[in-house]
C-alpha cells in the first residue's frame, strides 16, 4: 500500500506553540534503504527512548511494514509497552536490572538480553514460576566494556545457559554483541570485536547453544562493514535519517532521509535599539538597531542551552542563529532588518531540503551527537505523525512470526 504525502506542513490545533512532524513515509523508505545496505540479513528496528524521541508505536508499525521482522528496546519497561499497544513481532530488550519484570517478559514472549550469571539466575526462576520457557539471548562483551558478558565469564554463563535448555527453562534464541568504534570506520577496535565475536560464538556453539539469530552490527555498521551483518542487524539511528557520525557520512550521501521536523511559531516581534542585551547575562547585545524575533521553545523542551549564540533556525524562511542563551521555556533570534509576523515558522531541524538546519547542525552547534538532538526533545512537544498506514486489522501472532 502506498502513502499519500504531506505536502503541507499543518500546525497543530491543540498546540500552536511547537510540534514535532514525523514523517514515517520517511521511516519506511529509510528502512528498505538499510535492509539493502544489510545484504540478506534481517533487521531489527531499534526504537528505545520513545522511538529515539520519534514516538516507539507508530515507528515500530512503520518499520515492520517496511519488512522489518524484529523490534528491539532498551528496558523491558519499553517492550512490555509495545506489546500492550499490539505490537506482536518479535521483540527484544536488553537492559535489565535485578529484581525487573522477568516473568512478564516470559509471559509477553520477549526476548530478553542476558550479560550475566545473576540475571540467567533470575530469567531461569521466573521461568520454573511461570511454567514457561524464557527467550534468552546471551551478549558477549567483545571490547565495549559496558553490558556483555567477558571472555573470562563466558566459559561459565554458556554452561549454565545449556543446562537451563536441558530443564527446558530457556531457549537460547540468540548471541549477539555491540561495537564501540563502528561509527569511526577503520578503528582498530572493530577488527578486535569482530574476531572476539566471532570466537565467543563459535565456542557457545562448540558447546551446543544453536542460536536463532546471531549479530553484531548497529546502525555504522550496517552501513560500513558487511562482514559484521550476521543473521541481523539493529539499525537505530540511520532508521531515524540521521547520520551515525560524519566519518560514516551525512544522511544525503547514504540515502537517508531525516524523519523528524521540528517546528514552533514566533510568539513576539519586536524593533530593539542598539547596545540592547538579549536573554540571561547579556552574553549577546545588538550592533544596531534591529527586530528580534521570539521562539517559544527552550530547554525544558529539550533545545541544547550549550548552543547559545551559535544555534541555527529558519525563521520566516531564511535562516538566522540564537541570540544569547537559551532560556528554559524560549530563545530570541536577531532578525536585523527583516520583517516577520507573530505566528511564523521558526524550523529548528529538518531535511535541510528548503535551507532549513538539520539535527546534524545542531549537534556541531552543540558539541554532541545528532543522536542527543533528536531524543531529548521534550514531551512538552507535540508529536504529529504524518504518512502514517493503517495497522492491519489482525496481524500475526508471536509464533507465527517466529
Amino acid at each position: 500500500m502506498k502513502s499519500t504525502p504531506t505536502t503541507t506542513h499543518p500546525r497543530h490545533a491543540r498546540d500552536p506553540r511547537a510540534r514535532a512532524e514525523i514523517d514515517l513515509a520517511a521511516l519506511r523508505a529509510n528502512v528498505e534503504t538499510m535492509r539493502a545496505r544489510a545484504r540478506g540479513a534481517a533487521l531489527m528496528a531499534v526504537v528505545k527512548s520513545d522511538g529515539y524521541g520519534h514516538g516507539a508505536v507508530p515507528c515500530a508499525r512503520a518499520a515492520l511494514q517496511a519488512g522489518a521482522t524484529w523490534v528491539a528496546t532498551a528496558t523491558p519497561e519499553e517492550a512490555l509497552a509495545l506489546r500492550a499497544a499490539g505490537i506482536d513481532s518479535r521483540l527484544m530488550c536488553w537492559l535489565w536490572t535485578p529484581g525487573g519484570p522477568w516473568r512478564e517478559g516470559i509471559e509477553a514472549e520477549l526476548d530478553m538480553g542476558v550479560s550475566g550469571m545473576w540475571a540467567l539466575s533470575e530469567v531461569v526462576a521466573a521461568a520454573r514460576e511461570s511454567g514457561r520457557t524464557a527467550r534468552v539471548q546471551l551478549k558477549a562483551d567483545t571490547g565495549l566494556g559496558r553490558n556483555g558478558c567477558q571472555p573470562a565469564d563466558w566459559r561459565e554463563l554458556v554452561a549454565a545457559a545449556r543446562a537451563a535448555e536441558a530443564e527446558g527453562a530457556v531457549k537460547v534464541t540468540g548471541v549477539w554483541s555491540h561495537f564501540a568504534c563502528a561509527d569511526e570506520p577503520g578503528h582498530p577496535s572493530i577488527r578486535h570485536q569482530l574476531d572476539a565475536f566471532r570466537e565467543m560464538l563459535a565456542y557457545a556453539e562448540g558447546e551446543g547453544i544453536d542460536p536463532e539469530v546471531r549479530h553484531l552490527a548497529n546502525s555504522p555498521a550496517t552501513l560500513t562493514l558487511p562482514e559484521s551483518h550476521f543473521d541481523l542487524v539493529r539499525t537505530g539511528i540511520a532508521m531515524y535519517g540521521v547520520s551515525p557520525s560524519p566519518e560514516v557520512g551525512t544522511h544525503q550521501e547514504l540515502g537517508l532521509r531525516p524523519v523528524m521536523r521540528l517546528v514552533a511559531h514566533v510568539a513576539l516581534v519586536k524593533r530593539v535599539p542598539a547596545g540592547h542585551g538579549v536573554s540571561y547575562g547579556h552574553t549577546y547585545a545588538t550592533a544596531e538597531e534591529t527586530t528580534l524575533a521570539l521562539v517559544p521553545v527552550g530547554y525544558a523542551d529539550g533545545i541544547p542551552r550549550h548552543a547559545s549564540g551559535r544555534g541555527p533556525v529558519l525563521v520566516g524562511g531564511e535562516r538566522g542563529t540564537v541570540a544569547g542563551r537559551v532560556a528554559m521555556d524560549q530563545f530570541v533570534v536577531d532578525l536585523g532588518g527583516r520583517k516577520v509576523q507573530e505566528g511564523a515558522e521558526a524550523v529548528l531541524f529538518g531535511a535541510g531540503d528548503h535551507g532549513e538546519p538539520t539535527a546534524e547542525d545542531w549537534a556541531r552547534a552543540a558539541d554532541t551527537i545528532a543522536y542527543e538532538i533528536v531524543t531529548r526533545i521534550g514531551k512538552r512537544v507535540p508529536r504529529v505523525h504524518l504518512n502514517e498506514l493503517p495497522a492491519p486489522a489482525v496481524g500475526p501472532t508471536v509464533h507465527e512470526n517466529a
